[in-house]
């Protein structure tokens, strides 16, 4: 077990020794931790394929089938889940049932209890604990018709690869410690509507819960395209930019006005996402997407999305439909079906990696910096910056990023200090700005869009 731990060592005296390490730097910054280096090495492929058997030995795990049974259907499945998530996380983890009863509809026959499995692990500082980032996978399943409830549906990639990183990423990092919370979740009656992730978003949201990032995955399985070519290096990443609203909201309005349409929050989210799960993820790529989600196309982070949340989905880079919704047959000797030997345990072990390690950063770091502003009182080729102090006891100061108007990722950065006022002597009409908070261990928030100071 390797509790993470913050030292104050980079930049504070050390008390009583009269040494001075060395200061916080734009070299320096963002610092690999050595804790997240072990929870990364923690994710155990032997123990996915196991969760991924074991959510395939119930038969079939639609929204609408069996739940009295032991050993077949969703009440059996989820039941395993919570109770494994029990065992893993004992006295770290809180786990309980979400559930509500969801009316008939287009994909529901009959009144049926929709019931997601969620684990939270409380942070542990008083100024960050409120603060929470969700990841999830969907643990229902279905074949070609999505009403048929009896019938064989293993959904080994679709989705229990994703439930079985949310419950190995659940019980490895439990055993550690976070400023802000993780909650870890497995929803039902995506397949049906999104229902599961759907109900917990819009209670959150009423609740005015604090998520401050949403990671789903969704078909996080197979390492092979449908032509049988191995790809198992990278992983797709989608995110939104300017969400598909009815009407304009004022900041939206801004967001396009000032050219920041590819500066979301989700976007910010993904861009930090990328950015970790690289570094320390090594030869595995993050590719960003530029869309809410596969092409026309929806996953459980979109309620998220629609509850105004940052939120993006990882999805591996080839779906083989073959093996997705598809009823379990045998044709020109070729088997059809979501089936255990189609996922590649390695390869989820490798997408759950850049979960944990983006999960354990975001949690570490402190909060986004709040009510950043440029100041636009003057005509001048330099851009001045301001923003809200952060609470959190551990900050360290803030860092300026900035990157061209149509580069992905940043491209320069300066830390500068703890100050809520900074001047750059780089030119607003031609670069694109962010503000990011820095701990004393140098763990980075996700920058920060500034809008206009009127």
């Amino acid at each position: 077990m390797h509790p993470v731990h913050k030292t104050t060592l980079p930049i504070l005296l050390l008390l009583g020794a009269g040494v001075h390490a060395a200061p916080l730097t734009d070299a320096t910054l963002p610092a690999r931790q050595a804790d997240v280096d072990a929870i990364v090495r923690e994710i155990s492929p032997q123990r996915i394929h196991a969760y991924v058997e074991k959510l395939v030995s119930f038969g079939t795990r639609h929204t609408m089938s069996e739940t009295e049974s032991s050993t077949r259907g969703i009440g059996a499945a989820r039941r395993w889940i919570k109770a494994e998530l029990e065992r893993c996380g004992a006295g770290k983890l809180d786990v309980q049932f979400q559930s509500h009863v969801h009316p008939v509809a287009n994909r529901i026959s009959r009144p049926t209890e929709i019931v997601n499995v969620v684990a939270t692990l409380p942070g542990t500082q008083a100024a960050s604990k409120d603060r929470y980032y969700v990841v999830s996978g969907h643990y229902d399943s279905r074949v070609t018709d999505v009403m048929n409830y009896t019938a064989d549906a293993p959904g080994a990639n679709d989705d229990a690869s994703g439930t079985a990183a949310v419950i190995e990423m659940a019980c490895v990092m439990s055993r550690h410690k976070f400023d802000a919370s993780l909650v870890f979740m497995t929803v039902a009656a995506e397949e049906q509507g999104l229902y599961g992730s759907g109900d917990y978003a819009a209670k959150a949201k009423a609740a005015g819960m604090n998520i401050a990032g949403m990671l789903n995955n969704d078909i996080i399985g197979s390492s092979h395209d449908e032509n049988g070519k191995l790809d198992n290096a990278e992983v797709r990443l989608f995110a939104e930019g300017v969400p598909p609203v009815k009407e304009t909201t004022p900041a939206l309005r801004t967001l396009l006005q000032t050219g920041g349409e590819n500066d979301s929050i989700t976007r910010q989210l993904a861009r930090h996402v990328k950015e970790t799960g690289e570094r320390y993820v090594p030869d595995f790529k993050v590719n960003i997407i530029y869309r809410r989600d596969r092409y026309l196309r929806g996953g459980d982070h979109s309620p998220f999305l629609d509850a105004g949340y940052a939120a993006v989905r990882f999805t591996e880079p080839h779906e083989d439909f073959n093996h997705q919704h598809q009823d379990l047959r045998t044709e020109n000797g070729k088997k059809i079906g979501d089936l255990v030997e189609y996922v590649d345990p390695e390869y989820v072990a490798q997408v759950a990696r850049v979960n944990a390690a983006s999960l354990a950063s975001l949690a570490l770091a402190p909060a986004a910096p709040q009510d950043v502003k440029v100041k636009t009182a003057n005509l001048d080729n330099g851009t001045d910056l301001v923003w809200k102090a952060n609470t959190e006891p551990d900050l360290a100061g803030y860092r300026i990023v900035w990157r061209d108007t149509t580069a992905p990722q940043w491209q320069g950065s300066k830390f500068v200090g703890n100050v809520t006022t900074y001047r750059v002597d780089l030119s607003k009409d031609n670069l694109l700005f962010g503000v990011q908070a820095v701990d004393r261990d140098g763990n980075v928030s996700p920058a920060t869009y500034p809008f206009p100071a009127r």
